[in-house]
């Protein structure tokens, strides 16, 4: 009995953020022409087998007329995706002599193949990459258009291939494609819309700040036309650069979705909008086997806004305690469990009724009180109870080509005092973990840190109803940011009271 011809080559299965090891093999053997595809492997992965074959035939390299069985190894493991698609041609090939097969010993390959035989750029990219190189696998093969994103990851040797005979030139020894220079122009903060642009709010604007200098979550009430999306634009652009290990994460999630790495690393906080008639999936994430990342994950260290939050559904809604709580999203599968880092600022805007004039002067509401009461209250206590800020934004009551005349700050200036404030607290809590004032535990607030002064003022508060164990903790992290705005070692009484004020919406 003649040996069965089998080659062995590696790839990545990506479960959420995390990638596993994959063994792609594949073996010839005796009997009628077929292909079998074992190993858990999704619809599209499924199709694989056609498309390898066809582009294979296009290449002129041909398929076994024996048959074949490719193997995705560890076979209990949930796979899915286009990106096999290389590695199964590689483990094919080598099998059939195309190729030596210890030319692919400790080399992922990645990528989706057209049937006329081109490499195409494929989703997950830069997460697989690191998975490769926690594994100790040092080479790997990427769609040449994808070599920029794939370079971003240190510690590994890139190659870029622009088709199927391209990759067999290089398993053969060949130097593969070189990498086209970016014809884009790099990425700047200048881009970004500037708080000069609103006129008058300054008290919103002042709102504005803290939660940037804290990391606050704000909910933004008043009429339509007061600029509450004007303000909620404009925070990503008061807020400092991501860290390099933030950098890299945020980026890896948005592979996971396809973005174009042009310019390098996303370096700005990302600020993700969905319309409120976004699906829970959309929301937090989801998939039929293996769940992709919502928008509450594309915004991850940065700003998810949601305009019109009493329009979105409240079970929608009411998915956001999750993330808001603990920073991360679980979605449950029966193939998998995929966890989602979900860290980021969430900004709610809302109208006081469905019409949107209840409390405005000189206006006519057309609303009942029990359509008013119905509105507010589709934004669930809970979920209200986990915002930091609430702020009431009242029309312009002078003229607003008087107001929108006069000149506002701009964002750079903001900018650099929410730096400093984000500095003071990264040097204060960096022995306790926490990055900024927001992330600290209540166990830390109230045992490590130093009480405000004049603490009577928060026990009135919770006598009288108007504060929660929970808002206790939040009125603490609120006056921490102020303090640290202020230039102040230890919040004060008026420090206090402005934060009791900003969780309750009061005016200040």
């Amino acid at each position: 009995m003649r040996k069965v011809p089998l080659a062995r080559a590696w790839s990545v299965a990506l479960i959420g953020m995390e990638g596993a090891m994959v063994e792609v093999e594949a073996a010839i053997g005796n009997g009628l022409p077929r292909t079998v595809l074992v190993g858990l492997p999704d619809a599209a992965l499924y199709e694989s087998r056609d498309r390898c074959r066809a582009a294979m035939a296009s290449a002129e390299l041909g398929w076994p007329i024996d048959p074949v069985t490719i193997n995705l190894s560890p076979a209990f493991l949930p796979k899915t995706g286009t990106h096999y698609d290389l590695s199964i041609v590689a483990a094919v090939g080598a099998a059939r002599g195309l190729c030596e097969p210890r030319s692919l010993d400790g080399r992922v390959l990645l990528g989706e193949l057209g049937l006329d035989g081109r490499v195409r750029p494929v989703r997950g990219m830069l997460p697989a990459i690191l998975a490769a190189v926690q594994h100790d696998f040092n080479k790997v093969v990427v769609p040449a258009a994808q070599m920029g994103e794939a370079l971003l990851v240190s510690g590994v040797s890139v190659t870029g291939v622009r088709d199927i005979a391209e990759l067999f030139s290089v398993l053969r020894g060949g130097p593969g494609a070189q990498m086209a220079p970016s014809s884009a122009k790099p990425s700047s903060s200048t881009s970004e819309k500037d708080l000069a642009d609103v006129a008058g709010q300054l008290e919103a604007k002042w709102a504005l700040e803290v939660a940037a200098a804290g990391g606050h979550h704000l909910f933004l009430h008043g009429p339509p036309g007061v600029g509450k999306t004007l303000l909620a634009e404009r925070l990503p652009g008061i807020l400092p650069d991501l860290t390099e290990a933030q950098a890299r994460e945020v980026s890896a999630i948005h592979s996971l979705v396809g973005y174009e790495f042009a310019d390098g690393l996303i370096r700005r906080p990302p600020y993700v909008s969905p319309h409120h008639s976004a699906s829970m999936p959309a929301l937090v994430g989801g998939g039929a086997r293996i769940a992709s990342p919502g928008a509450v994950s594309l915004a991850h260290q940065g700003v998810l806004f949601l305009d019109e939050a009493p329009e979105f559904s409240p079970r929608v809604m009411d998915a956001l305690r999750m993330p808001l709580e603990g920073g991360q999203i679980v979605i449950a599968r029966a193939s998998a469990t995929t966890v989602f880092p979900a860290r980021f600022q969430l900004v709610l805007a809302a109208n006081p009724c469905p019409c949107g004039m209840a409390a405005t002067v000189g206006a006519k509401c057309k609303c009942s009180s029990l359509a008013v009461r119905r509105y507010a209250e589709r934004v669930s206590g809970p979920v209200k109870d986990r915002i930091d800020i609430h702020q009431h934004l009242k029309p312009l009551r002078k003229s607003f080509l008087r107001v929108a005349a006069q000149t506002s700050e701009p964002s750079a200036k903001v900018s650099q005092r929410v730096r400093l404030a984000r500095e003071r607290q990264r040097y204060r809590l960096k022995s306790m973990g926490f990055e900024n004032n927001s992330e600290v535990s209540g166990a830390v607030l109230r045992k490590e840190l130093p009480l405000p002064t004049d603490i009577e003022l928060l026990e009135r508060a919770v006598l009288l109803g108007q504060l929660s164990a929970r808002g206790v903790d939040k009125v603490l992290r609120l006056s921490w940011t102020i303090a640290d705005l202020a230039g102040a070692d230890v919040p004060t009484a008026e420090h206090l009271q402005t934060a009791i004020a900003m969780r309750r919406g009061e005016e200040n």
